[in-house]
Formats: C-alpha cells, sequence, structure tokens
C-alpha cells in the first residue's frame, strides 16, 4: 500500500480507537466500579455476536459554550446502530455514561432519531439501553427540543414496530418519558433509577426525605407504580429479559410473532388439571399451575409479576404459537378485579392486539374490589379501560373459565359480548350476577324474613340456586359459552382454536381512533 493511502487507514484506526474509548478509561473504570457495563459492553451482550454495526460513531456535539468548545467526544455519549438478536433485525441506542454522564445534546437526540427513523422504515423494533444524566444543561433549549423529537417519534411508532427500554442507570426529569411510552420497560436492580424529579428536588420543596432507590428504583416502579415490568438482578440479567421477550413478539404490526419449534405434543393431556379448582369454591388456587401446564415445554415469560398480582399478564407458546395470556388470580384478591389491574391487564391487551398476537383469557373473578378507595380512585374509568381493551381488539380471543364469573366482570373479562371467537369452560364454571349466597340475600330477602328457621331456609335456596345457575350449563345452553371441556383436555382444546383462529380476519369502524376512557 502506498504511503498515502496507509496514512489514510492509520488516521481511521486511530478515529475508530478514540471513539471506542468514550469517556477514556478513568470513566470506563468508574463505570465498572459502580458495578455497571459500559453501553458498548451492554450492546455487545444484546445482540448475537459480530452483528452490530455502529452509525454516527463520529457525531460530536455543537456546543461552543461554557468551554464546550473543547471539549468534543466521538460519538457524543451514545452509541447508536442495528444489529441481530437471534438472527432477527434490531434497532438500538446505547447512552453513554462515561460522556458528560450520558448527558443529551442536540446532537445525541439526532443520532437516536435516526436509528428510530431507520426502524420504522425497515419494520424492526427498537430497544434503547438507558442510563443518562438527562438534559446537557450547556446546550439549554437544543436538548429540551431533542427530548421532543424522540417523544414524537416514540408516539409514532407506537403500535408499529416494539419498542423495549432497559434502565441500567439514572433516568430523571424529562428522560423518563421516552421509556415510559415505549412497551416494556426492564429494570436492574440497586443501579437504575427513574423519576421526574430527584430526592434533592423533593427536599426541598416538599421537606420529604426519601432514598433514589425508595423513590424510583427496581422495586418501586415494579411492584408500587407499575412503571416498569421486570426488576431484573443485575445488567446482564435484564439484557437477558429483552432478548426474551423478543423471542415472543412480532418485528412490526404487519407480520404475525415468530413461531417456536417444540416437541411438546399439542394434543398433550393434563390431568393434574382435573384437580386444580378446589371444591370450597371459597378456597384460593394459583392460576400460574393452570398456564404452565398448558404451555409448550411449561415456558411462560410473565409480565410485571410484582404488580397488581390479582391479575396476570405474560406470554407463552401454544403448539409453538405466541400468545398473550391473561388470567385473574384466586390466590390474590380472590382474583378481583381493581383499579392496578384493570391497568395492567388493559395495557397489556392493547400491546398484544397492536402485534397480532393472539389472547387466551383465563377467568375466575367474583367482580370489581369494593371501597371507597376503590371508587374515589376510578375503578370505574379504569375497569372500563379493559373492557375497552377486550372489545376493540381483532386477534384471535379465547376465553377459559375455570370457576367464577359474575357481574360486570363477567363482561369485561372478554366474554362472547365483546366479540369474543371461542368461549370454553370448565366443568367447575359459575356463571352468574353474583355468588349464590350474595344472590339469595336479595332476591329472597322477604321470604327469609318470614322463615322460621332462616338459616335452615337460605341453606336450600342457595343450594337450588347453584343448581341452576353456578355452572356453565345455563350459559351454554344460550350460546354464550361454546363448548364445555374436561380440563385435562384443555391444551389440545386451545392448540385446536388457535389453529383454526389463524386467518381471523376483523376490523373497527373507520375512524381517527378511539377515545379510550384515560
Amino acid at each position: 500500500m502506498d504511503p498515502e493511502r496507509q496514512a489514510l487507514h492509520d488516521a481511521l484506526e486511530r478515529a475508530n480507537a478514540r471513539a471506542l474509548e468514550g469517556g477514556g478509561q478513568d470513566a470506563i473504570d468508574k463505570q465498572h466500579a459502580r458495578g455497571k457495563l459500559t453501553a458498548r459492553e451492554r450492546v455487545e451482550l444484546l445482540l448475537d455476536p459480530g452483528t452490530f454495526r455502529e452509525l454516527d460513531r463520529f457525531v460530536v456535539h455543537r456546543c461552543n459554550d461554557f468551554g464546550m468548545d473543547k471539549k468534543r467526544v466521538p460519538g457524543d455519549g451514545v452509541v447508536t446502530g442495528y444489529g441481530r438478536v437471534e438472527g432477527r433485525l434490531v434497532y438500538v441506542f446505547a447512552q453513554d455514561f462515561t460522556v458528560f454522564g450520558g448527558t443529551l445534546s442536540g446532537a445525541y437526540a439526532k443520532k437516536i432519531c435516526k436509528v428510530m427513523d431507520l426502524a420504522m422504515k425497515n419494520g424492526a423494533p427498537v430497544i434503547g439501553l438507558n442510563d443518562s444524566g438527562g438534559a446537557r444543561i450547556q446546550e439549554g433549549v437544543e436538548s429540551l427540543g431533542g427530548y421532543a423529537d424522540i417523544f414524537l417519534r416514540n408516539t409514532l411508532a407506537s403500535g408499529v414496530v416494539p419498542q423495549l427500554s432497559a434502565i441500567l442507570g439514572p433516568c430523571a426529569g424529562g428522560a423518563v418519558y421516552s421509556p415510559a411510552i415505549t412497551d416494556f420497560i426492564v429494570m436492574a436492580k440497586g443501579t437504575s433509577f427513574m423519576f421526574v424529579t430527584g430526592p434533592d428536588v423533593i427536599k426541598a420543596v416538599t421537606h420529604e426525605e426519601v432514598t433514589q432507590e425508595r423513590l424510583g428504583g427496581a422495586d418501586t416502579h415494579t411492584s408500587v407504580s407499575g412503571v416498569a415490568h421486570f426488576a431484573a438482578a443485575d445488567e446482564q440479567a435484564a439484557i437477558a429479559v429483552v432478548r426474551a421477550l423478543l423471542a415472543y413478539i412480532p418485528q412490526n404490526n404487519m407480520e404475525e410473532a415468530p413461531r417456536r419449534k417444540t416437541d411438546d405434543d399439542p394434543r398433550r393431556a393434563c390431568p393434574q388439571l382435573d384437580e386444580l379448582v378446589p371444591q370450597n369454591p371459597n378456597r384460593p388456587y394459583d392460576i400460574k399451575e393452570l398456564v404452565t401446564a398448558v404451555a409448550d415445554d411449561g415456558a411462560f415469560l410473565e409480565v410485571q409479576p410484582d404488580y397488581a398480582a390479582n391479575v396476570v399478564v405474560g406470554f407463552c407458546h401454544l403448539g409453538g404459537r405466541s400468545v398473550g395470556v391473561v388470567a385473574n388470580q384466586p390466590a390474590v384478591l380472590a382474583g378481583v378485579l381493581d383499579v392496578n389491574a384493570s391497568l395492567k391487564a388493559a395495557r397489556f391487551v392493547r400491546f398484544c392486539d397492536a402485534f397480532n398476537i393472539p389472547l387466551w383469557v383465563i377467568e375466575d373473578v367474583p367482580g370489581f374490589l369494593p371501597g371507597t378507595a376503590q371508587e374515589h380512585g376510578g375503578i370505574i374509568k379504569h375497569g372500563a379501560k379493559l373492557l375497552y381493551a377486550f372489545a376493540e381488539a381483532t386477534v384471535p380471543k379465547v376465553t377459559l373459565i375455570t370457576r367464577k364469573a359474575y357481574g360486570g366482570a363477567y363482561c369485561v373479562m372478554n366474554s362472547k359480548h365483546l366479540r369474543a371467537d371461542l368461549n370454553f369452560a370448565w366443568p367447575t364454571a359459575e356463571i352468574a350476577v353474583m355468588g349464590p349466597d350474595g344472590a339469595v340475600n336479595i332476591i329472597f330477602r322477604n321470604d327469609l324474613a318470614k322463615a322460621g328457621d332462616a338459616a335452615a331456609r337460605k341453606a336450600e335456596l342457595v343450594a337450588n340456586y347453584r343448581d341452576r345457575f353456578a355452572n356453565p350449563f345455563r350459559a351454554a345452553e344460550l350460546g354464550f359459552i361454546d363448548e364445555i371441556l374436561l380440563p385435562r383436555d384443555t391444551r389440545a382444546r386451545l392448540v385446536d382454536a388457535f389453529d383454526t383462529l389463524e386467518n381471523k380476519r376483523d376490523k373497527n369502524p373507520p375512524r381517527k381512533h378511539g377515545n379510550i376512557p384515560l
């Protein structure tokens, strides 16, 4: 090679080496000392080996104020590009805390916007690895405008391509709103935080003292606020969750979810389910035992397991097909619907519908949680969100009633009346306006008041009501239940049901968008 060409090659090598250093070795060492990986280490963990193609490696900020003209680092605090996860294309940005604390500049925002635009054009997921001190103060409104540019793209991409966020460090102020718009948020315990205003500002304004962890740590956001969906033990586990999620979701809203190969017999019987529902209707049981018994290879990826645990949502495969699960949980609050459960389930239903993932709904619900806290907290409008989500969804929808299906909650949980395609019930199903005891107290109030032995009379009336309504046969007579199954046959029947619904076509009336009760 002639000397002139060699000089050009050497210059490129030096430029690449400088960009790969990020904020320098001292900053990298400090990052590692905090128990955190660098942006590039995270990208390598996320993507299949050797597939990352970086974009805008040499971009630098444009700020000349406050001495920033002397502080320019190639890449400017964010690593962007594309690669593969299990062979499937994804776009990624990873905020680099070693460069200006990962703070966002106008140039940095343009890098993120570029990969989001490419993801939309090419129909591939966007994954954000967040670790940033927020807006770069030296740039003022340009930094704020950069955030708004990202927010707009998050909104336009919603329901078009999947958006996943991993919070792997601080995420404060305006920075939290981009992850909040995305479909799923994974946080790493101990090192990640999300809050609009930090502990110092809160103390100054309200005189309340709170730690970063209690204010916006992983445990707080996955169990109290419901902002995040997964709390992982560390960064490696958080990134593994992101990879696992991608196995259940399609590349974009025009594709079906990827099929998974399995040796699990689709016709496999599940005899253990015959004894799952207790004979005493007031005794709890764990609905997740049903999900794992039926799912391919017993695998179930639960979403938000620590938030509103009275409803269970997540993904499994049935006959190789990705399916979204929404289930009442009798082991927690008897499976009632409340504000948080309604929000959790509605959001999940709308995600599945947006990305063509069929829904399997498992119903054992005695109703909505009563009380002033729920009523004042807006259970009417929040419960209506879940109803709205199921009614609006056009993906294949199959409901299985295992036990209680009472009152308005029966309607809300993907009933036949909300365009459910197939509705099954076990022989233990009880479908009625309310439980036998409550119904008898209302219907026979006068009769019981006059009875000589009110307790005996009530027991007789309760038994009669249970025989007539606390079973699935009345609903089956009316066509609201399509088939009554033996529990052991559930897997085979569900796999067959989703196979038959594979080419389902349904649509909603033409409109700009509906007005869900927010």
